[in-house]
Protein backbone atom coordinates (compact mmCIF):
# COMPACT_ATOMS: atom_id res chain seq x y z
CA UNK A 1 0.00 0.00 0.00
CA UNK A 2 1.34 3.00 -1.32
CA UNK A 3 -0.50 5.54 1.18
CA UNK A 4 1.28 4.08 4.40
CA UNK A 5 4.90 4.33 3.12
CA UNK A 6 3.71 7.79 2.09
CA UNK A 7 3.08 8.94 5.77
CA UNK A 8 6.04 7.13 6.95
CA UNK A 9 8.43 9.44 4.29
CA UNK A 10 6.41 12.78 4.90
CA UNK A 11 6.30 12.29 9.04
CA UNK A 12 10.01 13.10 9.66
CA UNK A 13 10.31 15.34 7.40
CA UNK A 14 7.81 17.47 9.14
CA UNK A 15 8.46 16.69 12.38
CA UNK A 16 11.87 17.75 10.81
CA UNK A 17 10.87 20.92 9.73
CA UNK A 18 8.38 21.90 12.57
CA UNK A 19 11.28 21.38 15.14
CA UNK A 20 13.16 24.01 12.50
CA UNK A 21 9.91 26.57 12.64
CA UNK A 22 10.35 26.10 8.64
CA UNK A 23 6.50 26.21 8.09
CA UNK A 24 7.01 26.94 4.46
CA UNK A 25 8.57 23.78 3.70
CA UNK A 26 5.85 22.05 5.98
CA UNK A 27 3.56 23.35 4.25
CA UNK A 28 5.09 22.67 0.84
CA UNK A 29 5.18 19.12 2.06
CA UNK A 30 1.57 19.06 3.02
CA UNK A 31 0.93 20.47 -0.69
CA UNK A 32 3.27 17.89 -2.41
CA UNK A 33 1.69 14.93 -0.64
CA UNK A 34 -2.03 16.48 -1.38
CA UNK A 35 -1.06 16.49 -4.76
CA UNK A 36 0.31 13.09 -4.92
CA UNK A 37 -2.57 11.47 -3.42
CA UNK A 38 -5.24 13.18 -5.90
CA UNK A 39 -3.29 12.21 -8.47
CA UNK A 40 -3.22 8.86 -7.06
CA UNK A 41 -6.70 8.09 -5.47
CA UNK A 42 -8.64 9.63 -7.69
CA UNK A 43 -8.10 7.43 -10.85
CA UNK A 44 -7.91 4.36 -8.81
CA UNK A 45 -11.19 4.98 -7.24
CA UNK A 46 -12.70 5.61 -10.69
CA UNK A 47 -11.24 2.22 -11.68
CA UNK A 48 -12.32 0.60 -9.08
CA UNK A 49 -16.40 1.79 -9.25
CA UNK A 50 -16.42 0.81 -13.19
CA UNK A 51 -14.66 -2.23 -12.59
CA UNK A 52 -16.34 -3.31 -9.22
CA UNK A 53 -17.68 -6.66 -10.79
CA UNK A 54 -14.75 -7.84 -13.02
CA UNK A 55 -12.31 -7.53 -10.13
CA UNK A 56 -15.03 -9.41 -8.02
CA UNK A 57 -15.63 -12.07 -10.64
CA UNK A 58 -11.99 -12.41 -11.21
CA UNK A 59 -10.93 -13.35 -7.58
CA UNK A 60 -14.00 -15.03 -5.93
CA UNK A 61 -16.58 -16.49 -8.74
CA UNK A 62 -16.50 -20.51 -8.55
CA UNK A 63 -18.12 -22.93 -6.62
CA UNK A 64 -20.88 -21.80 -4.07
CA UNK A 65 -19.85 -17.68 -5.08
CA UNK A 66 -22.40 -17.17 -7.88
CA UNK A 67 -23.53 -14.57 -10.22
CA UNK A 68 -26.04 -12.76 -7.70
CA UNK A 69 -22.92 -12.82 -4.86
CA UNK A 70 -20.54 -10.84 -7.24
CA UNK A 71 -23.23 -8.31 -8.11
CA UNK A 72 -24.21 -8.06 -4.00
CA UNK A 73 -20.10 -7.60 -3.25
CA UNK A 74 -19.40 -5.45 -6.18
CA UNK A 75 -22.03 -3.22 -4.84
CA UNK A 76 -20.19 -2.85 -1.96
CA UNK A 77 -16.79 -2.45 -3.59
CA UNK A 78 -18.30 0.55 -4.95
CA UNK A 79 -19.31 2.26 -2.54
CA UNK A 80 -16.07 2.04 -0.79
CA UNK A 81 -14.65 3.30 -3.71
CA UNK A 82 -16.26 6.57 -3.21
CA UNK A 83 -14.60 6.87 0.47
CA UNK A 84 -11.13 5.99 -1.34
CA UNK A 85 -9.82 9.69 -1.41
CA UNK A 86 -11.32 10.52 1.96
CA UNK A 87 -9.51 7.58 3.36
CA UNK A 88 -6.40 8.65 1.10
CA UNK A 89 -6.63 11.70 2.83
CA UNK A 90 -6.80 11.01 6.39
CA UNK A 91 -3.47 9.24 6.25
CA UNK A 92 -1.48 11.76 4.85
CA UNK A 93 -3.15 14.73 6.69
CA UNK A 94 -3.08 13.36 10.13
CA UNK A 95 0.61 13.15 10.26
CA UNK A 96 0.78 17.53 9.62
CA UNK A 97 -1.00 17.29 12.93
CA UNK A 98 0.96 14.47 14.76
CA UNK A 99 3.77 16.23 13.59
CA UNK A 100 3.36 19.51 15.09
CA UNK A 101 3.11 17.53 18.44
CA UNK A 102 -1.09 18.09 17.99
CA UNK A 103 -2.78 14.38 19.23
CA UNK A 104 -5.98 15.64 20.03
CA UNK A 105 -7.32 17.54 17.23
CA UNK A 106 -7.37 13.52 15.15
CA UNK A 107 -8.68 11.98 17.96
CA UNK A 108 -11.63 14.20 18.82
CA UNK A 109 -12.30 14.37 14.84
CA UNK A 110 -12.24 10.28 14.52
CA UNK A 111 -14.52 10.06 17.45
CA UNK A 112 -17.22 12.07 15.58
CA UNK A 113 -16.89 10.81 12.31
CA UNK A 114 -17.02 6.92 14.28
CA UNK A 115 -20.13 8.55 15.99
CA UNK A 116 -21.38 9.69 12.18
CA UNK A 117 -20.15 6.48 10.88
CA UNK A 118 -22.64 4.87 13.63
CA UNK A 119 -25.67 7.06 12.98
CA UNK A 120 -25.65 6.62 9.07
CA UNK A 121 -25.27 3.21 8.98
CA UNK A 122 -28.17 2.83 11.28
CA UNK A 123 -29.87 5.11 9.35
CA UNK A 124 -29.09 3.34 5.68
CA UNK A 125 -29.86 0.25 6.87
CA UNK A 126 -32.90 0.85 8.40
CA UNK A 127 -34.03 2.60 5.33
CA UNK A 128 -32.79 -0.02 2.99
CA UNK A 129 -34.63 -2.50 4.92
CA UNK A 130 -38.03 -0.57 4.65
CA UNK A 131 -37.84 0.08 1.14
CA UNK A 132 -36.91 -4.35 0.37
CA UNK A 133 -33.76 -3.60 -1.32
CA UNK A 134 -31.79 -6.67 -1.34
CA UNK A 135 -28.53 -5.12 -0.57
CA UNK A 136 -29.12 -3.66 2.77
CA UNK A 137 -25.11 -4.17 3.41
CA UNK A 138 -24.29 -1.28 1.02
CA UNK A 139 -25.81 1.09 3.87
CA UNK A 140 -22.86 -0.15 5.75
CA UNK A 141 -20.42 0.49 3.22
CA UNK A 142 -21.48 4.04 2.08
CA UNK A 143 -21.84 5.09 5.90
CA UNK A 144 -17.87 4.34 6.11
CA UNK A 145 -17.21 5.90 2.78
CA UNK A 146 -19.06 8.88 3.43
CA UNK A 147 -17.72 8.96 7.55
CA UNK A 148 -13.60 8.96 5.87
CA UNK A 149 -14.78 11.84 3.58
CA UNK A 150 -16.03 14.11 6.45
CA UNK A 151 -12.80 12.68 8.30
CA UNK A 152 -10.72 14.08 5.40
CA UNK A 153 -12.34 17.34 4.95
CA UNK A 154 -11.93 18.25 8.33
CA UNK A 155 -8.58 17.44 9.38
CA UNK A 156 -8.46 19.25 5.63
CA UNK A 157 -10.59 22.68 7.38
CA UNK A 158 -8.31 22.41 10.53
CA UNK A 159 -4.88 22.44 8.75
CA UNK A 160 -6.31 25.35 6.84
CA UNK A 161 -7.94 27.18 9.74
CA UNK A 162 -4.08 27.10 10.95
CA UNK A 163 -2.69 28.24 7.80
CA UNK A 164 -0.85 24.99 7.15
CA UNK A 165 -2.38 24.43 3.72
CA UNK A 166 -2.54 27.59 1.85
CA UNK A 167 -4.11 28.91 -1.54
CA UNK A 168 -2.42 28.11 -4.72
CA UNK A 169 -3.02 29.24 -8.29
CA UNK A 170 -1.12 26.27 -9.60
CA UNK A 171 -3.93 23.82 -7.80
CA UNK A 172 -7.03 25.08 -9.74
CA UNK A 173 -4.67 23.61 -12.66
CA UNK A 174 -3.36 20.52 -11.72
CA UNK A 175 -6.56 19.78 -10.71
CA UNK A 176 -8.42 20.30 -14.04
CA UNK A 177 -5.02 18.32 -15.90
CA UNK A 178 -6.12 16.01 -13.43
CA UNK A 179 -9.91 15.90 -14.42
CA UNK A 180 -9.23 15.42 -17.88
CA UNK A 181 -6.92 12.79 -17.51
CA UNK A 182 -10.01 10.90 -15.16
CA UNK A 183 -12.61 12.09 -18.55
CA UNK A 184 -10.31 10.26 -20.92
CA UNK A 185 -10.13 7.49 -18.90
CA UNK A 186 -13.31 6.85 -18.06
CA UNK A 187 -14.14 7.05 -21.77
CA UNK A 188 -11.71 4.11 -22.40
CA UNK A 189 -13.20 1.98 -19.31
CA UNK A 190 -16.98 2.48 -20.65
CA UNK A 191 -15.47 1.23 -24.35
CA UNK A 192 -14.06 -1.68 -22.87
CA UNK A 193 -17.02 -2.65 -20.52
CA UNK A 194 -18.81 -5.94 -21.15
CA UNK A 195 -21.36 -7.40 -19.35
CA UNK A 196 -20.84 -9.47 -16.31
CA UNK A 197 -22.16 -12.98 -18.36
CA UNK A 198 -19.40 -12.36 -20.70
CA UNK A 199 -16.63 -12.29 -17.82
CA UNK A 200 -18.35 -15.30 -16.31
CA UNK A 201 -18.16 -17.28 -19.59
CA UNK A 202 -14.03 -16.35 -19.77
CA UNK A 203 -11.67 -18.95 -18.00
CA UNK A 204 -10.28 -18.07 -14.61
CA UNK A 205 -6.52 -17.59 -16.52
CA UNK A 206 -7.88 -15.57 -19.36
CA UNK A 207 -10.75 -13.56 -17.18
CA UNK A 208 -7.23 -12.44 -15.10
CA UNK A 209 -5.01 -11.32 -18.04
CA UNK A 210 -7.93 -9.55 -19.73
CA UNK A 211 -8.45 -7.16 -16.43
CA UNK A 212 -5.21 -7.12 -15.62
CA UNK A 213 -4.83 -5.93 -19.55
CA UNK A 214 -7.82 -3.43 -19.08
CA UNK A 215 -6.14 -1.98 -15.91
CA UNK A 216 -2.82 -1.35 -17.22
CA UNK A 217 -4.48 0.07 -20.44
CA UNK A 218 -6.52 2.61 -18.14
CA UNK A 219 -3.94 3.54 -16.94
CA UNK A 220 -2.01 3.80 -19.35
CA UNK A 221 -4.34 6.41 -20.69
CA UNK A 222 -4.03 8.14 -17.71
CA UNK A 223 -0.84 9.15 -17.19
CA UNK A 224 -0.30 9.51 -21.36
CA UNK A 225 -2.98 12.27 -21.21
CA UNK A 226 -1.54 13.64 -17.80
CA UNK A 227 1.75 14.51 -19.72
CA UNK A 228 0.04 15.15 -23.11
CA UNK A 229 -1.66 18.51 -21.19
CA UNK A 230 1.79 18.91 -19.34
CA UNK A 231 2.08 17.12 -15.55
CA UNK A 232 5.71 15.95 -15.35
CA UNK A 233 5.55 13.39 -13.20
CA UNK A 234 9.51 13.76 -12.00
CA UNK A 235 8.03 17.30 -10.75
CA UNK A 236 6.23 15.22 -8.06
CA UNK A 237 9.25 13.45 -6.72
CA UNK A 238 9.53 14.28 -2.72
CA UNK A 239 13.16 14.94 -2.47
CA UNK A 240 12.44 18.14 -5.27
CA UNK A 241 10.53 19.12 -2.22
CA UNK A 242 13.08 19.73 0.23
Amino acid sequence: DALPILATVTMPYLSRQYSNRSMEKFSEAINWSMRLVFLLSLPAAIGIFMLAEPIIAAIYYGGAFNQADIHMTALSLRAFAVGLIGFSFVKILSPAYFAREDTKTPVKIGLLCLAVNLFLGISLVYYLVGINYSGTHVGLAVSISLAALLNALLLYKGLKKQQIIKKSENWINFFLKIFVANVVMVIFLHFSKQPLLWWLDLDFVIRILLLMMIILLSMATYFITLIIFGVKLSDLRFEKKK
